[in-house]
């Protein structure tokens, strides 16, 4: 019988590696959501996996993907926390704006 490749493992690779750019781009959030489906896909594949091991090829890379969102997932929370502290620090959601807004003073940004 010739063998499968699991569903979802090259789905699940992309969106924990786009989850390592969502983590800066969105303060942690998008990191977060992204590893998080990703993590799913392949908790979802590794039960397809253990059914029938024989019939799929690519179970290497169905552990790299679950390595790769379990980093990303690590990452998005990191961010996450390091930004909600940042914004504690700063004197609230007032002082964080006062701060974005001196910087796009700075380099020339309108609003």
């Amino acid at each position: 019988m010739e063998q499968q490749k699991l569903p979802n493992v090259t789905i699940a690779l992309v969106l924990g590696i786009i989850s390592f750019l969502c983590c800066f781009c969105s303060s942690g959030i998008g990191g977060l959501i992204m590893s998080g489906i990703a993590f799913f896909l392949t908790k979802k594949d590794e039960g397809i996996y253990k059914e029938n091991p024989e019939n799929y090829s690519n179970f290497s890379q169905l552990k790299t993907a679950k390595t790769v969102a379990i980093i990303g997932l690590v990452l998005g929370a990191v961010t996450l926390i390091y930004t909600i502290y940042s914004i504690s620090q700063m004197g609230g959601i007032e002082g964080y704006m006062e701060k974005v807004r001196e910087m796009m003073e700075q380099y020339g940004i309108e609003e």
